[in-house]
């Protein structure tokens, strides 16, 4: 029987579950993997062989050496850049497509609105739903790139940890769902982030101002900034934050 070609729904959601599944879970006996094949009626096999495809595509992978299969087909590519060319209107499609198809899990359905608190703002309207999904996904995608670890501390509690935009929500709009505008912080950092209290300078090692090095006397403070100053952050394994990002924060943010 010859094979099935993937529809564009299909691949929407291979392309969904990529952005949010470690590069090492890309296999047939992922659960992940499982669940989306059940989903859209293919093999995990063929499941975990287009999150191959879908890698080869991913400039990050390539990068660190790691090369996925050689065989994505035109429209794998078609949406590859669907996603890179507008990460909220397809965040929130495939967000979408995941609860047609049964993939969101009750737990899923809650985090959507816990987490959107995170990125709303004086000036903003109540978020609607698809904004809150796409947040979600956002949410996901960075802490997965960063395997659910502060990229300063290491903190690797998921209570702790905030996707922290580098361009602000409020001032970018579209860049607001994009992954490479995004950092798996603790608490603590994300909010020293915010208050320009601390940045990443061309080599994304740890910058920290003038008053957090002039706070010695606190101990939490030495420990949760002045051990990391000068510091490489740990890089995510896709979706390297973008330097001219970085460069906007240390120029409109970073207190100095």
């Amino acid at each position: 029987m010859a094979r099935r070609s993937w529809t564009r729904d299909e691949l929407i959601l291979a392309m969904n579950l990529y952005c949010q599944l470690p590069f090492g879970r890309f296999h047939k006996g992922a659960p992940e993997v499982i669940r989306l094949a059940s989903a859209i009626d293919r093999t995990p096999s063929s499941v975990a062989m287009k999150l191959s495809n879908l890698a080869s595509l991913d400039p990050a992978h390539l990068d660190r050496g790691v090369k996925g299969l050689s065989g994505a087909s035109q429209a794998d590519r078609q949406v590859w850049r669907e996603f890179h060319d507008d990460w909220e209107r397809l965040s929130s499609e495939s967000e979408a497509l995941r609860e047609r198809y049964n993939l969101v899990s009750e737990e899923g359905r809650e985090e959507v609105f816990s987490d959107a608190g995170e990125f709303t703002g004086a000036t903003d309207r109540p978020l609607t739903v698809a904004a809150r999904c796409a947040q979600g996904f956002f949410r996901r995608s960075v802490l997965a790139s960063y395997e659910n670890r502060c990229c300063v501390s290491e903190v690797n509690l998921p209570q702790l940890l905030i996707a922290s935009h580098i361009l602000p929500w409020s001032k970018f709009p579209g860049q607001r769902v994009d992954p490479r505008n995004g950092l798996c912080l603790s608490r603590l950092h994300d909010a020293a982030f915010d208050q320009g209290l601390i940045t990443f300078d061309e080599d994304f090692r740890l910058v920290l101002s003038s008053s957090l090095k002039e706070a010695t006397t606190n101990s939490v403070l030495r420990t949760a900034f002045h051990g990391y100053e000068g510091h490489a952050m740990r890089q995510p394994h896709r979706f390297r934050p973008r330097s001219q990002y970085f460069e906007w924060h240390r120029t409109e943010c970073f207190q100095g």
